[in-house]
């Protein structure tokens, strides 16, 4: 769970310092197109870390379900959901 912790970190200190260049890019006034792809590359990158994040609890709630029965139903339909969603 840590190393999986320390790649999400990872991963969110990238998108932030991506997300301080846009700002620059802006200030400077770089040409649109070049704003828009960086900011397609900074969400491609969060869309990755939430991937990441419900990837590992729905893996938790296999190896580690719930006492509750109906608690573990509700989780898993909540995983889904925001799957779905996207």
């Amino acid at each position: 769970m840590e190393k999986e912790n320390k790649k999400v970190i990872n991963r969110l200190r990238r998108a932030e310092g991506q997300l301080r260049g846009i700002q620059k890019m802006i200030e400077d006034e770089q040409e649109c197109i070049d704003v828009i792809t960086q900011l397609s590359a900074v969400r491609s990158g969060i869309d990755r870390v939430m991937g990441m994040i419900m990837a590992e609890n729905l893996k938790n709630c296999f190896i580690d379900p719930e006492n509750d029965p109906e608690e573990q139903a509700k989780k898993l339909e909540q995983a889904i959901n925001m799957i779905i969603k996207k």
